[in-house]
């Protein structure tokens, strides 16, 4: 089944090469483009895409705010944001705003694809550039060493140490199959572990939960 793709991007000659990436790809498909915040929003909600690929320097409202307008209007919406930025402050707010993955466009072309793949099947994604800022540059909000065992099980004794060892691989952006190659266990029992924290950790989904991990120095 060929996912449909929003692209947001006001640049012309960037939304031209982004869209040809996936020209005769039989799984990915740009079938709606949008210039603007606005247009976007407009956009998603008469053609309803399976995913999004999300600027945030747009000439209107940013593709933050796009992708808080576009959560309004259906919860379950997957938004990818594909930008330049690596801002501190734009990589919190993305992901509290509801961005199922913050990406950087230096991406390479299959990366990019399994990411939209990923995503549209749940998943979330941190680009590697991102995860060092949101430890060490976050003002203190998040603590850039590792939570020590004995304060781990203190805090959070209803996470067993391999729900523990799931969260920091969901922190990392990777899916339930590559979590379940990475722990040799099955895709089953990975995505169980990753409902069960979760529900743990008293958030909505696995962006929730890593946003949170990565607040309270659980990874």
């Amino acid at each position: 089944m060929t996912i449909n793709v929003l692209l947001v991007e006001d640049q012309k000659l960037i939304r031209v090469g982004l869209k040809s990436l996936f020209e005769g790809q039989n799984d990915i498909e740009v079938t709606v483009e949008a210039q603007g915040g606005k247009e976007a929003v407009e956009k998603y909600r008469l053609n309803k895409p399976d995913t999004v690929l999300m600027d945030i320097g747009l000439p209107d409202i940013t593709g933050i705010e796009a992708t808080k307008r576009i959560l309004e209007i259906d919860s379950k919406a997957k938004i990818i944001i594909l930008t330049s930025h690596l801002s501190e402050q734009e990589i919190m707010d993305s992901l509290h705003a509801g961005a199922c993955a913050y990406v950087m466009k230096d991406i390479s072309t299959d990366v990019l694809k399994m990411i939209i793949k990923t995503v549209k099947d749940g998943a979330m994604w941190l680009d590697p550039q991102v995860v060092p800022i949101l430890r060490e540059k976050n003002c203190g909000v998040i603590p850039p060493r590792q939570m020590s065992r004995a304060m781990f099980k203190e805090q959070h004794a209803n996470l067993t140490q391999r729900e523990y060892e799931v969260l920091k691989l969901v922190v990392d952006g990777m899916s339930n199959n590559e979590i379940a190659q990475e722990l040799t266990i099955s895709e089953h029992t990975a995505k169980a572990h990753v409902c069960n924290i979760i529900q743990k950790l008293v958030v909505d989904d696995r962006t929730q939960a890593a946003v949170k991990a990565l607040k309270e120095g659980l990874v």
